[in-house]
């Protein structure tokens, strides 16, 4: 709806026309498809209307908060807000599409009758520079985006396999909606300081939760506990950090990964330790 409003103007053509803004993209991937496809080689079609299915959840949740859908790849979705038109609150028009869409799957996991039954997703939002508008060939065009913030969006919803949390937010976006996303609609979690595979920079990465009424099994004071760990792991306190993880939940997958890390260097930071982990594989 965004780009057809754009398309009635009398001066569309400039409007497409790539340009360099500040975008929010949503990246969101469908959990285990492959597996899933190599299992159903006899029902293609099948599958193929699941996975419909769930690309129609996904944009369904983009376009109800004002996104634009700039492709599909295969299982997964890529939106973003900020083109053609930018507004101030379009991080947190991001994340609350993740939120809906997220609970969405949330709901029809455990409904043998319902055609996303078993399907999960993993969700990557981040902010920052990028071209959007009108990106292709002379043959074939597509509105799109184009950066560094889009491949970022892609590599944070790969860190939520490993990292057990269903969306990740970037520092940048996580900073705007901590202020203006009532805890009514979702809630923030520092997960930690990572460098994703292939990457210079470090992250400082956010989980962003539904409210505590629709994941209750997730409390508030959950919350409290893993930010304490991690700020205990990140000084080097170890044995404490995992003191603090044994408190939490065995639902709370997060805290997996951590004390894995911890288990899988004997309880002891590396002589270097700076607090960041540094990760090995997309």
């Amino acid at each position: 709806p965004t780009v057809l409003e754009t398309l009635r103007q009398s001066d569309f053509e400039k409007q497409l026309e790539p340009q360099e803004s500040d975008i929010t993209v949503l990246f969101c991937d469908v959990r285990g498809f492959s597996k899933k496809s190599e299992q159903a080689q006899q029902g293609l079609r099948e599958l193929l209307d699941r996975v419909s299915d769930a690309l129609g959840v996904m944009t369904c949740g983009i376009i109800k908060y004002d996104g634009v859908i700039a492709d599909f790849q295969g299982d997964a979705a890529l939106g973003f807000w900020g083109w053609p038109a930018p507004r101030e609150d379009d991080r947190l028009s991001a994340c609350r599409a993740a939120l809906h869409i997220q609970q969405e799957f949330q709901h029809a996991l455990h409904d043998s009758r319902h055609t996303l039954a078993g399907f999960q997703v993993g969700i990557g939002v981040a902010h920052g520079r990028a071209i959007a508008g009108k990106i292709g060939t002379k043959e074939q065009i597509k509105v799109g985006a184009f950066g560094p913030t889009v491949n970022l969006g892609a590599r944070l919803e790969g860190l939520t396999k490993t990292l057990g949390a269903s969306i990740l937010l970037d520092e940048t976006t996580t900073d705007f909606v901590r202020g203006a996303l009532p805890p009514s609609e979702g809630r923030l979690r520092r997960i930690g300081r990572f460098r994703p595979a292939g990457m210079n920079t470090e992250l400082m990465l956010s989980q962003l939760l539904p409210s505590a009424a629709m994941e209750p099994s997730i409390t508030d004071e959950a919350i409290k506990i893993y930010e304490t760990a991690w700020d205990l792991f990140a000084a080097g306190i170890w044995r404490d950090a995992l003191d603090q993880l044994n408190l939490l939940p065995e639902q709370d997958k997060v805290k997996d990964y951590l004390v894995l890390y911890i288990t899988q260097h004997n309880g002891k930071p590396p002589a270097n330790w700076n607090g960041v982990i540094v990760m090995q594989s997309k």
